[in-house]
């Protein structure tokens, strides 16, 4: 078959959806006409593709990157699918079958709009039958990740839009009264998870500035000390990540799509 540019009867999609049943295997020809598409002429030919031959694109591509690890079919497949299902399909992978991949957990938590988690936490239970939040709790052996990934997917489910200077000044204070200005000698844990919990992405964001503001430089400098340990590197991978969101794409997460 030659590489026939695929355009949009006016009946519908069911010429692209021929094509591209006819086509399982030899895909790569197909590449450059699919790239074209809109999201909503990808939503509309996955929709008319399962009504003509029973079976979801998303899932056909997904079999066959299992079977023959096809790169072609798992780009497409990331490609096809919206983009809350894709980080769904992302959370999964990062659970993997050994080492949790806590970085691209992060990411999603961190860099996404809290209707987009709820999204994502939906198409998780659509796809894997299995709660996001729950798999996260259930995680063995734990780790400071996990903490940190618990407390900010409680804040997501209940954060205002609003964003408070007021708020974000006192929680500045406790954040150094529980790190820096501790006699203790390490991070009140509980105060940390507790914030987090408790307030939205663009609330810490205010608050790290705060933060810089009233003691003359980075929240993460405070935890650069020797004598923090695990928990300390992991908040502050977080809370870099929170300022710049890139930062752990330089550090090469799975979520480069």
């Amino acid at each position: 078959m030659g590489t026939k540019i695929l355009t949009s009867s006016g009946h519908g999609f069911e010429n692209e959806c021929r094509e591209i049943h006819d086509s399982w295997g030899r895909l790569n020809h197909l590449v450059p006409s699919m790239a074209g598409w809109s999201k909503l002429e990808k939503q509309q030919i996955r929709k008319t593709y399962r009504a003509m031959y029973g079976e979801d694109m998303a899932a056909l591509l997904q079999k066959m990157q299992s079977q023959n690890g096809s790169k072609v079919c798992a780009a497409l497949y990331r490609w096809m699918v919206d983009t809350h299902e894709r980080d769904a399909i992302v959370a999964r992978e990062a659970f993997g079958q050994g080492d949790v991949n806590y970085r691209a957990l992060v990411e999603i938590f961190v860099g996404r709009k809290s209707s987009h988690v709820s999204l994502i936490k939906q198409a998780y239970y659509a796809r894997f039958r299995r709660h996001l939040d729950q798999e996260i709790i259930n995680l063995e052996p734990p780790h400071p990740y996990q903490k940190i990934l618990v407390a900010l997917a409680t804040s997501h489910k209940a954060h205002q839009e609003d964003v408070s200077q007021h708020i974000a000044k006192c929680d500045a204070r406790r954040l150094y009264e529980a790190g820096e200005g501790s006699s203790r000698g390490a991070i009140e844990e509980a105060v940390v998870l507790e914030i987090l919990s408790k307030r939205s992405i663009p609330q810490m964001k205010l608050t790290l500035s705060s933060y810089k503001h009233i003691y003359g430089h980075e929240f993460t400098k405070s935890l650069k000390n020797a004598k923090y340990m695990e928990f300390e590197d992991a908040l502050k991978v977080v809370m870099k990540c929170m300022c710049n969101p890139p930062y752990l794409l330089r550090k090469g997460t799975v979520c480069e799509y």
